[in-house]
């Protein structure tokens, strides 16, 4: 590629310096978003919401089917969380960190962070172990979901909060810039949707510091690369929260299931 990898800082508003790049690549990377005491919390507060899920074997939240797997003891533990916002104070007083409106430039007039709506504020649990089940992810763009729904294709960012600090042989995010500006055909063909796992020589890694946030335009094609390395060096939490726009659609406790969840096991 002939995109040199920019890390920005986020201030009172987005810079054109920081639009331009976000524009032309589908993706940007803040540093040192929240501290490293904010980290430690969030991690502490999952766990709290992990006991409280396993011990209530709790199998959906609005509908969104629940990912368990298994920790390098052994033991249970949950390794995709859909709306954590909603079970904890601490993420729920997140999502009301002013920051996030600086955010909402990046998309426009209409823009909102989707606490309540998609799968909310969700945070993954990747660590790579003899029984690990969620260590990957298949290229795919999220834009899927409204095709799917027959909805029209409005614009949906992802907010990526990184917790732990990565090195390329961590796996973890790859993007192709620009696909986010692809026709509708190539949006759905490129490639094979979650099956393709393969290196892309295009593609760029996301290699965030604990306490980094990312943006990526759900249009963009994107792959969750597999650690190359296994044990605790292995373990990878972030948390994810979409900035959409269009019509507001909060989910509820009577959400169904959305068509393209019931192939949860496509998602590693």
């Amino acid at each position: 590629m002939d995109m040199a990898y920019q890390r920005f800082s986020l201030g009172a508003e987005i810079t054109a310096e920081q639009q331009t790049f976000f524009n032309r690549n589908g993706f940007i990377h803040f540093k040192n978003f929240i501290n490293p005491e904010t980290v430690t919390d969030f991690i502490r507060a999952s766990e709290q919401v992990q006991q409280n899920w396993i011990t209530n074997k709790v199998e959906k939240v609005n509908g969104v089917p629940i990912k368990y797997g298994k920790d390098l003891d052994g033991s249970a533990i949950v390794q995709r969380f859909a709306f954590i916002n909603l079970h904890h104070l601490i993420f729920s007083e997140f999502t009301k960190d002013p920051r996030f409106n600086v955010l909402l430039n990046l998309v426009g007039a209409g823009a909102r962070l989707g606490a309540t709506e998609k799968d909310g504020m969700v945070f993954n649990h990747y660590v790579n172990g003899p029984d690990s089940g969620f260590t990957k992810m298949g290229w795919h763009t999220d834009g899927l979901r409204d095709v799917f729904q027959g909805q029209k294709l409005n614009p949906m960012l992802n907010v990526g909060i990184h917790l732990d600090s990565l090195k390329p042989e961590n796996g973890g995010l790859r993007i192709l810039p620009g696909t986010h500006k692809q026709n509708l055909y190539r949006m759905l063909f490129r490639k094979k949707y979650f099956l393709d796992n393969g290196a892309d020589k295009n593609e760029i890694a996301i290699i965030p510091e604990a306490g980094d946030l990312t943006i990526h335009d759900g249009r963009l094609w994107h792959r969750v690369a597999q650690s190359s390395i296994s044990g605790e060096a292995s373990r990878r939490r972030v948390i994810y929260i979409p900035i959409i726009a269009g019509k507001f659609e909060p989910k509820h406790e009577g959400s169904p299931t959305a068509f393209y969840q019931r192939f949860a096991g496509l998602v590693k």
